[in-house]
């Protein structure tokens, strides 16, 4: 499936302000700051592939955060912070409870605890009921990103094999958010990826190295 063509949502007057070292006025495009302050990604079975494609892809330079969950199993350690560190531009972590969410940075879900944004912004873990039977939820980082960013949020969804990140997913989108999903033809499971496109109907539908290429582009032109 191609990419719908639908345009990203512009960034809110609210966010277009004068920057006295340029001499701008309000409004100009010298002036604009970037109009997203966060990226959340969710996947599972099939979705680490996937996210060797997107996350190398982002410059050093980049804006916003980047808040990963995928699916992982409770009773072990994850590795995933150690094998994208070695990959990425960006400094990567292993979320903490109350980590101040400076720019730029990727972090991971540890295994067995929600991960959620908060005022700050800073991380939140929770030890909640498991939401689609997992912990950490798509679901609940989709959402808190959503209440906390609004439209300044990009959702990403990606392979996985149950409807996690579905009802996250619209939720951002309800906020004014920027929504991707993963092209269900690329996807090793496609369960994921439909029940997203079944909810809302994603600005972007694109496989793994197109996700990569459009974030970049989104920080060339100065968006994220």
């Amino acid at each position: 499936m191609a990419d719908t063509g639908i345009a990203p949502p512009p960034p809110s007057p609210a966010r277009l302000q004068a920057d006295p070292a340029q001499g701008g006025s309000a409004g100009s495009a010298h002036a604009a700051v970037p109009a997203y302050d966060a990226i959340v990604i969710g996947g599972s079975s099939g979705a680490i592939d996937a996210l060797g494609a997107i996350l190398p892809a982002l410059p050093a330079t980049l804006h916003a955060c980047v808040l990963v969950v995928m699916h992982l199993p409770r009773d072990r350690r994850s590795l995933l912070a150690d094998i994208f560190r070695q990959r990425c531009a960006l400094p990567v972590k292993e979320a903490s409870d109350g980590l101040l969410l400076t720019r730029p940075l990727i972090c991971f879900a540890p295994p067995d605890y929600h991960l959620l944004v908060d005022a700050g912004p800073r991380v939140a873990l929770s030890i909640d009921p498991p939401l689609h039977y997992s912990r950490p939820s798509i679901d609940v980082l989709f959402e808190s990103a959503a209440d906390l960013y609004g439209d300044r949020a990009v959702a990403v969804l990606l392979s996985g094999a149950n409807e996690d990140g579905a009802r996250g997913l619209a939720a951002v989108q309800a906020a004014g958010g920027l929504t991707i999903v993963q092209s269900p033809e690329s996807a090793p499971m496609q369960a994921m990826p439909l029940a997203g496109l079944a909810r809302v109907p994603a600005h972007h539908v694109l496989p793994p190295p197109a996700v990569g290429a459009l974030l970049a582009d989104l920080h060339g032109k100065g968006q994220l």
